[in-house]
């Protein structure tokens, strides 16, 4: 990510596309069945007892490789423009690639920021690295991923063996390959400026028709043996655990495009069939509202233009300066919302989907201060006050001043939050809330 025209960094950290491996191997449970190849073993036995009965690394991998190509394709229905040539990474591999990538793709000051927001909102412990927690994620969920910066594509063995955990994430992955080379991903402006939430609607686009595919795949060509070694390595997966220590925002906000992806691709699919799926390449989401409502997505229902004074640093006084300036979206508030245990997930749930609009913004002053404030806009006024019934209590508990003001009121409600009274009352004045 880099630095826009006014000085303030995107919200949403850069990553390559790829596959986790939670969400590619528990999803075989779902997704495979007796539609699947004549089975290699019995259908009652364990999945302890079948683990080793999947053939791995019988033949040249590259056949392999090559004979799973030429399957995606006949799901997917994309033709490939150039070879694809997979590499191998072990464990020290990908956690090197994921660190050196992340560090190479987010500056300092882009982690920074966005650190300073998720702690003032109570995303992020306090005493938390957002660097060292996402590295730690990836690098342990990740199985594979592609690039559409150099066209490379890794498949991750932790094992050594080329099985059917490797054999799947290859399917994902080269799904991916074929998008790019289809529809060329860089249109979609997964990382652009300022618009962190439109860039997860796309990725959930992206990651769902991958999630898809390589369902689709894993149905028609995995034999019961290997289907039952997934299960197996899934009961077992310590990157599981792992996962479920993340803090909401960061295991929710990984698995997003891939579960509630799949989910809105699958009703695109459903209902046309992958020409549907080829079309929102062409018309892609311009926003997680509409991965989480498809209805939103069919209506064409954009986000409402939610804009922040463009001066605010200069309003703020002597060294201040915008930090931060991005979109929350219906997804991460959802998230926020759902800390807010005493309402329960679903009227969490329900408080963010009358989501319109918002535009959030860090600030950073001298000796330390700061200042965050969300800007929220609702389709109706009813939908404001049920945001504002589920967020009042988050914001009472927040480590630092905050206050959740109704601006001008109607379906408007703002949220501000200092480091201490006096950022926030400076922050509020520059905004025009202050009284």
């Amino acid at each position: 990510m880099h630095p826009n025209r006014r000085g303030a960094a995107s919200g949403r950290l850069r990553h390559r596309l790829a596959s986790v491996a939670i969400a590619s191997i528990a999803l075989v449970a779902g997704a495979c069945g007796a539609t699947g190849p004549s089975p290699s073993a019995s259908p009652s036995a364990t999945p302890s007892a079948t683990a080793s009965a999947a053939p791995t690394n019988v033949v040249d991998p590259k056949t392999v490789y090559a004979a799973i190509e030429e399957q995606v394709v006949g799901i997917r229905g994309l033709d490939p423009k150039a070879p694809v040539e997979p590499k191998v990474l072990d464990e020290a591999g990908i956690k090197k690639y994921v660190a050196d990538s992340f560090a190479k793709d987010n500056p300092k000051d882009v982690i920074d920021a966005n650190e300073r927001l998720l702690k003032a909102f109570g995303l992020l412990p306090e005493d938390a690295s957002l660097s060292k927690l996402y590295v730690d994620l990836l690098g342990s969920q990740v199985a594979g991923l592609y690039s559409p910066d150099d066209k490379s594509l890794y498949v991750v063995s932790r094992s050594g063996n080329l099985g059917p955990a490797e054999k799947t994430t290859f399917a994902h992955e080269f799904t991916h390959a074929l998008q790019d080379q289809n529809f060329d991903l860089g249109a979609l402006k997964l990382d652009e400026i300022g618009s962190a939430d439109r860039s997860l609607g796309r990725l959930a686009l992206v990651e769902g028709d991958a999630v898809l595919s390589q369902s689709a795949w894993q149905t028609q060509f995995l034999s019961q043996a290997e289907i039952f070694q997934l299960l197996a390595q899934s009961a077992n997966d310590p990157s599981s655990a792992q996962l479920l220590s993340m803090p909401a925002v960061l295991r929710d906000t990984l698995l997003f495009p891939y579960t509630t992806g799949l989910t809105f691709v699958s009703t695109l699919q459903g209902g046309g069939g992958w020409a549907a799926v080829d079309e929102a390449y062409r018309k892609p989401p311009a926003s997680t509202e509409q991965i989480i409502h498809p209805e939103k997505y069919d209506t064409a229902e954009a986000p409402i233009g939610v804009k922040l004074p463009s001066d605010l640093a200069k309003r703020m006084g002597s060294g201040w300066k915008v930090a931060l300036e991005d979109s929350f979206g219906e997804f991460q508030l959802g998230v926020w919302l759902r800390g807010n245990t005493t309402i329960g997930a679903g009227v969490a749930n329900q408080a963010a989907a009358g989501w319109g609009g918002d535009r959030v913004v860090v600030v950073h002053g001298p000796n330390g201060a700061w200042g965050v404030a969300l800007r929220t806009v609702w389709d109706t006024v009813r939908d404001a006050a049920e945001f504002e019934a589920a967020a009042l209590p988050l914001v009472a508990a927040l480590g630092s001043p905050a206050a959740l003001l109704p601006g001008p009121g109607g379906p408007e409600r703002w949220v501000v939050i200092g480091s201490d009274d006096a950022a926030l009352n400076s922050l509020a004045g520059a905004l025009g809330l202050a009284g």
